[in-house]
């Protein structure tokens, strides 16, 4: 058993050669379909954010039903969802849409929230309306926070994302099913280490690139 490991891992070069273009493909469709769900996640959460940050009831609302979502177990929420949208995508991206909102709700009521008030009430006093302080000083200054709950949701749906295969769903957790599925067989493991480290890799390279759009679409005054 000590060298059963080394054995099956002793041809994943030859594995990894043969399958560059199966893996090539998957890591695509996964970062598609980690952009694509992250996107709506943004568009919907940040809105609400913008609707709820000042109201009550309705900030509490919008946090604790993304929070509930987010304790529904994948495989089940996928489940849920399959009828409904069918196979491959569409569940994936609906479940993912879903789990990406909470980081993003929260990240935007907070930042909105943590402005100065004495920032508000200098802006207010040079005569803005609501709307034209939102969105020239309250956004901009709540950018970082809301940049970070963005971030947040994407390495949570880049992780996710792996077990929409269970439905068909796009990405590397197509190479990850195949090894469970076939465990005892010769490339089961390579399957199943290739798409892991695929979506580690992937985690990585996104965390990296948000450092990156963090640095550059951070106002400079608020840079640390």
């Amino acid at each position: 058993m000590a060298n059963s490991v080394p054995m099956a891992l002793d041809g994943l070069g030859t594995f990894l050669d043969r399958r560059s273009d199966d893996l090539v493909q998957m890591t695509t469709e996964h970062l598609i379909v980690v952009a694509l769900s992250v996107g709506i996640a943004t568009v919907l959460g940040v809105g609400i954010g913008l609707l709820v940050w000042d109201r009550n009831i309705g900030r509490s609302v919008a946090i604790t039903t993304a929070a509930i979502i987010l304790t529904i177990p994948s495989l089940a929420l996928l489940a849920i969802l399959s009828p409904l949208f069918g196979l491959g995508w569409g569940p994936t991206v609906v479940a993912l849409v879903m789990y990406s909102l909470l980081p993003i709700i929260r990240n935007t009521v907070v930042g909105l929230r943590e402005v100065p008030a004495p920032v508000l009430e200098s802006a207010r006093g040079m005569g803005m309306k609501p709307s034209t302080v939102l969105i020239r000083i309250q956004l901009p200054m709540a950018w970082p926070i809301i940049l970070t709950g963005i971030r947040v949701a994407t390495q949570l749906a880049i992780g996710i994302a792996a077990i929409g295969a269970y439905v068909a769903g796009p990405g590397l957790g197509q190479f990850i099913f195949r090894g469970l599925s076939s465990l005892g067989s010769k490339n089961a493991l390579n399957y199943a280490l290739s798409g892991t480290v695929g979506v580690v890799v992937l985690a990585l390279v996104a965390d990296a690139v948000f450092i990156l759009i963090t640095r550059y679409t951070t106002p400079r005054g608020l840079r640390a």
